[in-house]
């Protein structure tokens, strides 16, 4: 290690790079890999290795919290929060602090480093699961960063969780991952994995046997959230865009279509030729993780749109929504 990595380490600031968990993992798949000479695999290597000295590079920008103190005043619960807020927005990009707008660029690099070695262990499943679950991780963050800065902008939400949340986001951009957000990991990979076994069937578009076999699938967690929620009607359109795939604008098309034709119930096919070719949502790709967040960031830029036309539809992802809802429930006072 050299003396600068070392005067980082003792600063308390982690060095970017992968867990134990991550690195035993890359080190047992290379190893796998190894005795086939994979031609494939000294790039695999390169890239893993170009991740791990980015890390190196990224880590030695310093931490938000040293800049906690300005002038000789030391900021306050919320001054932080006014400052995290104010480069929330894309727009704010140059105002940014390095080490943010770096990590972002870290989290990228480290999904397409392992979507390669996802590539090349599809046929290995004691491989290609866990490099999946990493790939979907990495996703997760970067949507639960997107959801801290709204929480963050949301005057609703009490001091105290708005600053846990920005407490949360420095620890995400010194070290690359926000223990808390673990928590959320398996209620979304199991939303996920419940639409992903309940394939939108479209029928009478009233979206009921979608949601009923979703919500199988789920847990208690899941049922309290709608308990509390399906009576929103913005909840209930964004639930509707993640079950069908469609946008607001295209399911209220698909329905206004069978009222004035009088058809009773679409398919699949019925449905595309009713949209034409230049669907509003890109589609889900289930080997692919990175659709996912394909697919949220869609609806997330539609919602934004229809916020600031003041149009009508959700103004939210349903993940945003239900993200929200475990936060305000799983934050103490």
């Amino acid at each position: 290690m050299s003396s600068s990595e070392a005067e980082k380490e003792d600063s308390g600031v982690p060095i970017l790079g992968l867990t134990a968990h991550e690195e035993k993992l890359v080190q047992e798949l290379m190893a796998y890999l190894e005795p086939g000479n994979c031609k494939d695999i000294e790039t695999a290597r390169v890239r893993i290795s170009c991740l791990l000295e980015l890390g190196m590079v990224i880590s030695r920008f310093p931490s938000i919290r040293e800049t906690q103190m300005v002038r000789g005043e030391m900021r306050d619960e919320e001054k932080l929060i006014e400052s995290i807020t104010s480069f929330s927005h894309p727009s704010h990009l140059l105002r940014s602090p390095t080490r943010v707008v770096a990590v972002r660029s870290y989290l990228v690099a480290k999904s397409h480093a392992f979507s390669m070695l996802a590539i090349l262990v599809r046929d290995k499943p004691e491989f290609y699961v866990p490099v999946q679950r990493i790939l979907f991780s990495i996703i997760c963050t970067l949507m639960i960063e997107e959801v801290y800065f709204s929480c963050l902008g949301d005057a609703s939400f009490p001091d105290h969780i708005r600053f846990r949340l920005a407490d949360d986001l420095i620890t995400l951009w010194d070290s690359g991952v926000d223990p808390r957000a673990i928590e959320h990991l398996p209620a979304l990979e199991a939303l996920w994995a419940a639409r992903d076994a309940a394939p939108p069937c479209f029928g009478t578009m009233d979206g009921s046997s979608e949601l009923i076999r979703v919500s199988t699938e789920l847990g208690d967690d899941w049922y309290k959230f709608l308990t509390s929620s399906i009576s929103n009607d913005e909840t209930l359109q964004a639930l509707e865009e993640f079950l069908f795939g469609l946008s607001y604008e295209e399911i209220r098309e698909v329905r206004s279509r069978l009222i004035r034709f009088g058809i009773s119930a679409v398919d699949n096919d019925e449905v595309r030729s009713y949209l034409g070719s230049n669907p509003a949502y890109n589609v889900v790709n289930n080997e692919d993780p990175r659709s996912f967040y394909d697919f949220y960031v869609d609806r997330r830029d539609a919602a934004q749109l229809r916020r600031r036309m003041n149009a009508p539809g959700p103004k939210r992802t349903l993940e945003e929504i239900y993200l929200k809802h475990r936060i305000v429930l799983e934050q103490p006072v």
